[in-house]
């Protein structure tokens, strides 16, 4: 591909790729009601505006330091910080899926596909699986 199309090309594709993580990103956390649910949990829900924002300066700041490959020294003991805040997260997310889950059966059977069930369950987890195995063996990148 000549030099004058591979630049506006990379540029198209890898916006095109940013705005479908950022917005299934969005969408996930809408669907899963993570946000309002974890205010009802604790009981914050005058602080719901502060887990907005949190959120929202995380992924910039993240993206940010994936992007320009950021580097940070910080005392040994900040893994472990780090790591109890990265697990609260996952197991509030495994939480909210776990709470979601029934929604596919109900799903299946107002659009018509109740005798397809099983077919759309495999059909996610082996998307999952093959997705899982080509990221960890390197062939996506």
């Amino acid at each position: 591909m000549s030099g004058w199309l591979a630049v506006p090309l990379q540029m198209f594709i890898g916006l095109a790729g940013g705005v479908a993580v950022g917005s299934g990103m969005v969408a996930f956390l809408v669907v899963l009601d993570v946000i309002p649910r974890l205010a009802q949990i604790t009981r914050t829900y005058h602080l719901i505006r502060w887990y907005e924002v949190s959120v929202v300066a995380g992924s910039l700041f993240f993206t940010a330091t994936d992007f320009f490959n950021w580097s940070y020294s910080f005392f040994p003991l900040a893994a472990g910080l780090f790591g109890v805040f990265a697990g609260a997260f996952v197991g509030m997310l495994a939480g909210a899926l776990t709470e979601i889950v029934n929604v596919l059966p109900i799903l299946t059977k107002r659009i018509g596909m109740g005798s397809y069930m099983i077919w759309l369950l495999m059909a996610m987890i082996f998307g999952k699986v093959l997705g899982s195995l080509l990221d960890w063996l390197n062939f996506l990148g």
